[in-house]
């Protein structure tokens, strides 16, 4: 029995048990953009909860250094820099919200435009692209804020103008490739208009690159926003963001005070990686085979 054993061939073998790495891989995916959403969704909360708290003055607490009653330290007019960083990152997060979501839209329909309008369209649209794309982003984002009168409105414009080239750039290529599709070519021979087979075949084929350049445009919005803040071209003195909180502590940095800035700015670094974990996790979701590198 043994030596008949020894030489059964590989070739008998039905059933070989599937690596736990793949199905692994994309659980341990899925759970990290679950905790990591999770945990923006509790800072953005929390921001909104305390946002009174951190216009609070009480000049008997002027900076003082962090502690266990303020963990972050309070600044030159006694407020809490705990609440004045949440309440920051939860205007930052609404504000690249509001921005990301209306650049990728345009991005969306400016690829559909390049892909189903002709040579004509499309050769416009890529001129356009390597138009903004030519332009360094803080100048053309700061040009825009100002033009605008500054403030939200001038800041959520300027970053849904200028933050969409790289994923118009990535979906039109995509609709590109989908044009050679048999079903699209017959749909076109049977007179379906442009407009409901870009709405019913191309776009749900493209929603997950759209997806996921919709995440990955959080991070540059959260960033620029906070730069162009801490210039002077962004949001008001009056609001509590993260940008503004760090534009007020350069003043203070000299006499010590090192906690109003280092707090801040780590808190923005940490909300700008998750992000950019998250949407590098849907990336690999979208494309399986990125799971197993």
């Amino acid at each position: 029995m043994s030596a008949h054993s020894s030489h059964t061939p590989a070739a008998a073998v039905l059933h070989r048990p599937v690596p736990l790495g793949r199905a692994g891989g994309r659980r341990a995916l899925l759970a990290w953009i679950v905790v990591a959403a999770l945990a923006l969704l509790a800072v953005a909360i929390a921001g909104v909860v305390l946002g009174t708290r951190a216009v609070t003055a009480d000049f008997s607490q002027a900076n003082l250094a962090p502690s266990l009653v303020h963990p972050f330290g309070t600044d030159w007019m006694g407020r809490d820099m705990l609440a004045r960083t949440l309440a920051g990152l939860s205007t930052s997060l609404g504000v690249g919200l509001v921005a990301a979501v209306a650049s990728s839209l345009i991005a969306l329909a400016l690829a559909l435009i390049a892909a189903l309008g002709g040579r004509a369209a499309d050769a416009a649209v890529s001129w356009l692209i390597d138009l903004v794309m030519g332009i360094p982003h803080i100048v053309l984002l700061v040009l825009v804020s100002y033009a605008l009168g500054r403030g939200a409105t001038g800041v959520l414009a300027g970053i849904a103008l200028t933050h969409w080239p790289s994923l118009a750039r990535v979906l039109r290529a995509e609709i590109l490739q989908l044009r050679s599709a048999p079903y699209l070519a017959a749909s076109e021979a049977l007179g379906v208009s442009r407009v409901r087979i870009a709405l019913v075949h191309i776009v749900p084929h493209v929603l997950p690159q759209y997806l996921v350049g919709l995440v990955l445009l959080f991070p540059h919005a959260i960033l620029h926003e906070a730069s162009i803040t801490f210039l002077g071209f962004g949001l008001s003195p009056e609001q509590p963001a993260i940008g503004v909180i760090l534009s007020e502590a350069m003043g203070y940095l000299t006499a010590g005070a090192w906690w109003l800035a280092v707090f801040p700015g780590l808190a923005l670094l940490a909300a700008v990686l998750l992000f950019d974990r998250i949407g590098s996790a849907l990336r690999s979701l979208v494309t399986p085979e990125e799971v197993q590198r």
